[in-house]
């Protein structure tokens, strides 16, 4: 028995037309998006109209989360609290030590003339969710434009360095994780102040790259930020040497790493306001301004003023 409809229904392309149609123009919008970015500010204006279903649809596991970690929460927050007295009563010899030895210091530092570090500023953002791909790590924050958060700015947790703002919305940002596979991190080895980068890998661990084979690189080296890509401030965790795998065949060792920080562990973490730039000194400032004014002369003028005349 035949189910077709008569002919005079029939109106439009067929349907297998109509799939092929949709699923070209879709395969075009991912490439022209991916090459170009031309839906940016396509994607931020919807994300403003979709926060606040996100926030509804997220309202009720957040409830019941926050239900059960609030009895589970006060019996470990009351003894943490006497923990840390105690650790206070028995460190208040060492501390006021160190506030006398910080305030040498910069007394010191001053009569070297050494500039000192700069100091670390930011404002404490929470971790909302993870994002959808799942061939990326990265995480959304709720902190965004309105907060002046920009992209490229340093993410730190209190035990190391998380990632780095890569995209920021409205209202939300999204933070890429040291473990994704595009994040690399220039990081110095504590011990010998050995310099390298340390790429992610996608699964939770990360990679010491272009180290030779004979590098002095041991098992439970601590790496820290360097400070030379002019993003991440010196001297922040960043991860511990577990395995090293050195082959005579290779020119560069395989360095693995695990990160300090918790970056798999979602929670509060704080995004670092950006470096400020070292300016340059007088002699230095005043080359470069002569460089620029001279690379800025266009001869073509100068020849043609010397026709007129």
């Amino acid at each position: 028995m035949d189910h077709q409809p008569p002919p005079f229904f029939k109106r439009g392309p067929a349907p297998l037309a109509r799939l092929t149609f949709y699923a070209a123009l879709s395969l075009s919008l991912v490439f022209i998006d991916s090459r170009f970015q031309t839906l940016e500010l396509f994607r931020q204006g919807v994300s403003v109209f979709t926060h606040p279903l996100q926030q509804a649809a997220h309202a009720p596991v957040e409830f019941l989360l926050n239900v059960g970690s609030y009895f589970s929460g006060i019996t470990r927050f009351q003894a943490e609290n006497a923990n840390l007295k105690r650790a206070k009563l028995d460190d208040a010899e060492t501390l006021l030590r160190m506030q006398q030895l910080e305030v040498e210091n910069e007394r010191l530092r001053k009569l070297l003339e050494v500039k000192s570090r700069q100091k670390a500023h930011g404002r404490v953002t929470q971790i909302l969710y993870a994002a959808r791909d799942p061939f990326s790590r990265r995480v959304i924050a709720d902190k965004g434009q309105q907060d002046h958060i920009i992209a490229g700015q340093p993410v730190v947790d209190d035990a190391g360095v998380v990632g780095q703002v890569t995209r920021v919305f409205p209202f939300v940002s999204e933070i890429t994780l040291i473990t994704d596979k595009e994040q690399a991190v220039p990081v110095q080895v504590v011990r010998n102040g050995l310099r390298s980068v340390v790429f992610g890998l996608g699964n939770g661990q990360l990679e010491l790259r272009f180290m030779p084979a004979n590098a002095d690189v041991q098992v439970g080296d601590l790496l820290v930020t360097s400070g030379l890509d002019g993003i991440f401030l010196p001297g922040f965790p960043v991860a511990k040497v577990v395995n090293i795998e050195r082959d005579t065949s290779y020119s560069f060792a395989r360095i693995y790493c695990v990160p300090i920080a918790g970056v798999e562990n979602f929670g509060e973490v704080m995004v670092l306001d950006p470096r400020e730039s070292i300016p340059l000194p007088p002699q230095l400032a005043n080359d470069s301004a002569a460089v620029s004014a001279k690379s800025s002369t266009k001869p073509g003028v100068k020849k043609k003023r010397l026709v007129r005349e």
